[in-house]
C-alpha cells in the first residue's frame, strides 16, 4: 500500500473536494481519481461515494482517517530516529590518552550520557602512536589524542586545540638545579613521565640531546596524578601540558622552569577511519566534541 495515496485521500477530505486537493498537491485530478480507485482496490472498500455532483467521503473513508495520521506519526518516528538521542542504543569506543581523558573530557561524558543514556560509552586510556594504529587497525571508532603523525591517508583527522607544555618542578627545588637551557651539563635529577613513548617526552627528551643536558634518572609512574605529586614532593620534574598542572603552578606547589624549546605546543586532534559508518551515537559525540572545543 502506497503511504502517498492514502496522503491524497487524507488532503482530498481536508480541502473538501479533489480539485482543491489537486491544486495543493500540484496534481492532475486524473492523477488524483487514479491513486484513489488504486487504493480502494487495495482496501476492498469505497473511499468516496458519488452524490448528485459532489463526491461524499464514505463512513468507512472517515473511519480510516485517524489510522492515516498514526502511520504518518509512525514514519515520522522511523525518519526522525537517529535524530532522537534518546533512543540511541549499541556501544561507542573512543581512545584517547590520559591527560585529555582526566582534565579536558569530563563535560563531554557527561552531556553524552545525558542524551545518549542507552549507549555503552567505552573509554579507553592508550598512548597516542598506539590510538593512532588502533584507528588505522578500525579497533575503535573515535581517537581524541595529540597529533604523532604518520597517519594513513584512511584516517580522518581535524584539529581540536593547541596546548602549552611546560617544564614543572616543585617549589622546593634548589634553584642551582633550575637552570634547563645552559647547554651540556649533567644534572642530578629525576625525570619523571608516565610513558617514555609520550609525545610530551619525547619533546623534552629530544630537547635534552640537543642540548647536551643528561639527567641522572628517568622515572615512569602509573598516572599522571602520581607524577604531579611525586614532583611536588621534590622527587624530579615533569614535562606536561599545562592545563595539567595549572591548579598547582596557581597555588605554587609546582613552578615553572625555563625552557628553550621553539614550538612548546601539542596540537589534540580527532580522528576516526573514513571507512567507519558513523553511528547516530558517533555522530553525537562528535557533535558534543566539536562544540566542547568550539569546533565549526
Amino acid at each position: 500500500m502506497d503511504l502517498k495515496y492514502l496522503n491524497t485521500f487524507k488532503t482530498i477530505v481536508e480541502t473538501g473536494n479533489f480539485s482543491n486537493a489537486a491544486h495543493k498537491l500540484n496534481y492532475t485530478q486524473s492523477t488524483l481519481t487514479f491513486q484513489i480507485q488504486q487504493l480502494e482496490k487495495e482496501l476492498s472498500f469505497k473511499l468516496f461515494e458519488k452524490i448528485g455532483r459532489n463526491m461524499i467521503v464514505t463512513q468507512a473513508g472517515k473511519d480510516i482517517l485517524p489510522y492515516i495520521d498514526m502511520i504518518n506519526q509512525s514514519v515520522d518516528q522511523i525518519k526522525n530516529y537517529g535524530k532522537c538521542t534518546e533512543n540511541l542504543t549499541g556501544e561507542l569506543k573512543v581512545v584517547m590518552p590520559e591527560t585529555l581523558l582526566t582534565y579536558k573530557m569530563q563535560p563531554i561524558f557527561k552531556e553524552f550520557r545525558l542524551q545518549a543514556p542507552h549507549v555503552k560509552l567505552s573509554v579507553q586510556s592508550l598512548n597516542c602512536y598506539d590510538i593512532r594504529d588502533n584507528l588505522s587497525k578500525g579497533n575503535a571508532e573515535i581517537g581524541v589524542h595529540y597529533d604523532v603523525g604518520g597517519y594513513k591517508n584512511t584516517i580522518y583527522t581535524q584539529k581540536l586545540q593547541d596546548f602549552e607544555t611546560v617544564l614543572v618542578a616543585s617549589n622546593l627545588l634548589d634553584d642551582s638545579l633550575c637552570d634547563f637551557c645552559t647547554p651540556n651539563q649533567v644534572k642530578p635529577l629525576c625525570l619523571i613521565t608516565n610513558d617514555k613513548r609520550s609525545i610530551f617526552h619525547k619533546i623534552f627528551d629530544n630537547y635534552l640531546k640537543e642540548k647536551n643536558i643528561i639527567i641522572d634518572e628517568t622515572m615512569e609512574l602509573g598516572s599522571i596524578e602520581s607524577i604531579k605529586r611525586s614532583v611536588i614532593s621534590n622527587l624530579g620534574v615533569a614535562y606536561l601540558p599545562r592545563y595539567v598542572v595549572a591548579d598547582e603552578i596557581e597555588s605554587k606547589s609546582l613552578k615553572i622552569l625555563d625552557v628553550k624549546i621553539p614550538n612548546n605546543t601539542i596540537t589534540a586532534i580527532l580522528a576516526y577511519h573514513k571507512n567507519k559508518w558513523i553511528s547516530p551515537a558517533m555522530e553525537l559525540f562528535l557533535k558534543l566534541l566539536k562544540d566542547n572545543f568550539h569546533i565549526e
